[in-house]
């Protein structure tokens, strides 16, 4: 087993990432759907980001299957991770309140569903694909391992070149001009920048 610090860290903080979930997914179950793509690709997305997130790094944390590709950090890189991640998962929970009966977890629209561009919402288009950009990140430098500290990162980007193009059209497709113009005034994963 490999129970640092850092390692603890990365757990607990997936676990209250999950646990920040539940809610809106009892939210998500009322709706009522009007538009979903839900597709072998987005199901297989969704398998990759698991993998990649929770599946190698709790195999990593509670086993030493994994330990021929370690490698070593310095502290200040694990104080890094850390903050990155509660900013991750602060980023995460506020994604999903700002949604709050917009959230779902695939590619759907909702009845009643409106344009959310407030809070989070109001520089960045997909602050939730943010937070799990930097939770991969905080991935990186909390597990010092190739395979389990890289695997949420790799998987982030396979996931995020895969299926953002997908959700904004389906957005532009709901929300036509209003969605344009939102899309005009904001960036998608880093207020000002990108």
């Amino acid at each position: 087993m490999n129970l640092s610090i850092s390692n603890i860290v990365f757990i607990l903080g997936i676990i209250l990432w999950l646990l920040i979930r539940i809610p809106y997914q009892q939210i998500q179950r009322q709706n009522i759907i009007i538009d979903e793509r839900k597709s072998l690709q987005e199901k297989i997305l969704r398998i990759l980001v698991w993998t990649g997130i929770i599946f190698l790094p709790f195999i990593y944390v509670l086993s030493p299957w994994l330990n021929f590709a370690n490698y070593h950090l310095p502290i200040w890189a694990n104080g890094l991770g850390i903050a990155i991640f509660a900013l991750s998962l602060w980023l995460f929970w506020r994604s999903h309140h700002d949604l709050g009966q917009n959230w779902s977890s695939t590619l759907q629209i909702r009845e009643g569903h409106t344009l959310t561009t407030n809070g989070v919402y109001q520089n960045i288009r997909h602050p939730m694909y943010a937070s799990v950009l930097l939770t991969s990140v905080a991935q990186v430098l909390l597990l010092s391992n190739w395979i389990a500290g890289l695997s949420g990162l790799i998987s982030f980007i396979i996931a995020y070149a895969t299926r953002v193009s997908q959700e904004e059209q389906m957005l532009l497709n709901s929300f036509g001009d209003e969605y344009e113009a939102y899309r005009q005034r904001t960036k998608r994963l880093i207020p000002y920048l990108f």
